[in-house]
């Protein structure tokens, strides 16, 4: 059994599937169920014995204690996290009380449930925290990509919060002695993602006839991750990762933000063509930049290339066009999220849940 925090939002919802079907090891599932957190993302698990959802804070000590008193998980996966850029920027109080105010509660339970194991299940447990890239700052052009060594220079409120919840678990580890693991990915893609971030936005409002926003001139570069990769990049980190150590995990495809558009314009173009038969790409829209903006971010993988031997299994071509080809297959989905449904879907389902 494991436990994990935030497994009904985007990348918690995919790990959750990936873990289920490649195993039968269950999992205790705890979200919050805030805006981006959908159940309906775990449908195809609704009547799975394997799977427990549990709808909570992470900042709830006594839920968080009493679920590891019930299912003695022999490991805390911990994805559960406000990570919007943009939303940080207009209110960060949501990101310091679940980023740093929920970290610390759930490892202070965490703490006190691992002190009173039998040695070898104290010896065989883990908390394994999910951080971001964007903990280490802005690199210049050129510069070479982030190394788990690299300092911590976080430059908006969310980063600030991830980057203060990655030292609270690096000094449990140190402190108390906690077997804590930490992976600091970049940005992800793929289904399930919710249609504010970039890549599931500029589909919605493609297809949507509505303009596409770039940010400033749109050559700000991120490393771009499929998500399935980095499920299996924690999987492994969980099943072999070093207690105490720290493992980037990136997809080794460095792309601007325009060549990002650009690419879902054309592929939008082939498979989706407009009536008119103009190009998607005609739909770009460049705004003014956000307060900010990191420049450039870019992962530099080889400790867990080399240490536990993961690499990642897509190319930016084949992951997007898997992206693409499923929101194009799941309207309904997006429907109800842009339209705020997902959530009555919520209250109807959730009385059938444990």
């Amino acid at each position: 059994m494991i436990l994990v925090t935030g497994g009904a939002g985007f990348i918690g919802a995919n790990f959750v599937l990936d873990w289920l079907a490649q195993s039968d090891e269950p999992v205790v599932n705890l979200d919050k169920l805030t805006y981006a957190g959908n159940l309906e993302n775990l449908g195809p698990l609704q009547d799975d014995p394997r799977h427990v959802f549990v709808r909570g804070d992470i900042a709830d000590r006594a839920l968080v204690a009493r679920l590891l008193e019930r299912y003695r998980p022999r490991a805390v996966v911990h994805f559960a996290a406000e990570s919007h850029v943009d939303r940080s920027i207009q209110g960060a109080a949501d990101f310091v009380q679940t980023n740093i105010v929920g970290t610390y509660a759930l490892l202070e339970a965490v703490r006190a449930h691992w002190a009173a194991l039998e040695p070898a299940e104290r010896s065989a447990f883990r908390f394994l925290h999910v951080s971001t890239d964007e903990v280490y700052g802005s690199l210049e052009p050129g510069e070479p990509a982030f190394t788990e060594t690299r300092r911590y220079e976080p430059n908006s409120p969310y980063s600030a919060s991830k980057a203060a919840s990655d030292h609270l678990v690096r000094a449990w580890h140190h402190t108390y002695g906690l077997p804590v693991l930490t992976t600091n990915c970049s940005n992800n893609y793929g289904p399930y993602q919710f249609p504010e971030k970039l890549i599931p936005l500029m589909i919605v409002h493609a297809l949507a006839d509505q303009p596409l926003p770039v940010y400033g001139d749109g050559l700000q570069v991120r490393d771009w991750l499929y998500v399935g990769d980095h499920c299996a990049a924690i999987r492994r980190v969980l099943e072999a990762g070093v207690p105490g150590e720290v493992y980037n995990i990136g997809g080794r495809q460095e792309k601007t933000n325009i060549e990002i558009v650009r690419t879902l314009c054309a592929l939008l173009d082939e498979w989706r063509p407009r009536a008119d038969g103009r190009s998607y790409a005609t739909q770009i829209t460049h705004v003014r930049d956000r307060p900010g903006h990191d420049r450039r971010y870019a992962i530099d993988a080889r400790k867990i290339e080399r240490e536990l031997g993961w690499t990642p299994a897509e190319t930016f071509d084949t992951g997007i066009r898997k992206t693409v080809r499923w929101y194009l297959d799941h309207p309904d989905w997006v429907a109800r999220v842009q339209s705020g449904a997902y959530r009555q879907w919520v209250q109807t389902q959730y009385a059938a849940l444990r």
